[in-house]
């Protein structure tokens, strides 16, 4: 399979699709719908969605271990499925099983060779990854008898040993306490500062947004957002505002410009799609003969915009298959 797209990303697609089943006697499952994802060198990528929305075929896809039913990718600058492509990744899976009765520096030992590093290369690359994910003081001690958390934390460790240009992570941090999860973040920061590509898929929205610079939003199969952050909360602000003296004429200006509006006594809640609307509200509320007493915008957080995508009714989102 031939990629379309231009081998400078670290990850490409265009047009990917996975349909399951189909025949005579059984409905065909659309997985994944067209999916046009492009993901830069050096960058942390957020893959979000909600069970079900079709993120781990995707992944399972871009790695080779699903074939698509159609479309075309490049992982690293070859095609989809291309041992040299797979070779500069590092995974960590949502559920890994390892060999449990190895201990932690055996583990990252035995991936090191999977990877074809030479001995010289595993014996300095495996104490310096333990010591990075915080399990240099359990290297001799067995898998097994580690916590989830400590599992979780050498399964980063697996993906990191053969230092690969990108890393994908599968809910890295899901059994994490918050300072593991600091960890983490502060190993993808740093992963970015070498030049590295992370593809993170989390369904801890806060962690996305404190050490991703783009996300990517499934639903029902579909992408049905992809930018910076900054880029897709900007264009909606919530403004709480406080005033004295609001008549029906100066509501219906506000309601006006807002999608929604709450007006409780002096409390004035509106929603502005546009932020630069933000600035013409003080002048009209002086203008009307109101007291403006407060007023605080507040750019829309990617968990609103994630739950106003897929949350409720899925007004905003694109009806499809499930995965």
């Amino acid at each position: 399979m031939t990629a379309t797209i231009a081998t400078g990303t670290a990850i490409s697609t265009s047009g990917l699709r996975k349909v399951y089943g189909g025949g005579l006697r059984r409905k065909p499952l659309v997985a994944v719908q067209a999916l046009d994802l492009e993901v830069g060198w050096g960058e942390a990528f957020g893959f979000l969605g909600p069970n079900g929305a079709g993120k781990t075929t995707s992944v399972m896809m871009l790695l080779g271990s699903v074939l698509p039913t159609a479309g075309s990718g490049a992982l690293c600058g070859h095609a989809l499925g291309h041992p040299a492509g797979r070779k500069r990744v590092g995974f960590l899976p949502e559920k890994f099983h390892f060999h449990d009765f190895l201990t932690a520096a055996e583990l990252l030992d035995l991936h090191g060779r999977l990877h074809g590093m030479s001995a010289a290369d595993r014996k300095a690359r495996v104490p310096a990854v333990l010591e990075l994910v915080g399990l240099a003081d359990r290297a001799r001690v067995p898998v097994r008898e580690f916590s989830k958390g400590m599992q979780q934390r050498a399964g980063l460790g697996q993906a990191l040993v053969h230092d690969p240009d990108l890393v994908i992570l599968d809910e890295p941090t899901s059994a994490l306490d918050p300072l593991g999860r600091r960890k983490v973040r502060d190993i993808i920061l740093s992963l970015k500062s070498r030049g590295k590509t992370v593809f993170l898929n989390s369904h801890l929205l806060s962690e996305i947004e404190l050490c991703c610079d783009r996300v990517g939003i499934m639903h029902h199969g579909q992408l049905i957002r992809q930018g910076g952050i900054e880029e897709l909360t900007e264009p909606s602000v919530s403004v709480e505002m406080r005033l004295r003296g609001l008549t029906p004429e100066l509501e219906q200006r506000l309601a006006a410009l807002s999608s929604s509006l709450t007006v409780t006594g002096e409390h004035v809640s509106l929603h502005l799609s546009t932020p630069s609307t933000v600035s013409t509200l003080a002048p009209m509320v002086v203008a009307a003969g109101a007291e403006l007493l407060e007023l605080k915008p507040q750019r829309q957080s990617l968990e609103e915009l994630f739950v106003r995508l897929v949350g409720g009714n899925g007004a905003e989102s694109q009806k499809g298959a499930t995965a």
